[in-house]
């Protein structure tokens, strides 16, 4: 079970339908809605989530980087040695 804001939760169980068939449900309780899926589906929806997962995470890995480069100084570039021994 997974603890949401305003108290609600999501809870999401493996179950056998009246054929024999696994399917994933996956319930929001304070909504009371339910989401019947057959595994594949579920398969699929799980990359689209985790896709969307790494986007915002890269989105704010930038945005973090971003920021971190425009509070420092701009400090003149020092050059390497390696630089300095091959500078013409």
């Amino acid at each position: 079970m997974i603890e949401l804001e305003q108290g609600g939760a999501l809870d999401i169980s493996l179950r056998e339908d009246s054929h024999g068939k696994d399917r994933v449900v996956i319930v929001l309780q304070a909504l009371g809605c339910e989401l019947n899926l057959a595994p594949h589906q579920a398969r699929v929806l799980a990359t689209e989530l985790i896709m969307a997962v790494n986007r915002a995470e890269v989105r704010n890995n930038l945005k973090r980087s971003q920021n971190m480069v425009r509070g420092k100084d701009e400090a003149p570039q020092r050059r390497s040695s390696f630089h300095q021994s091959f500078a013409k």
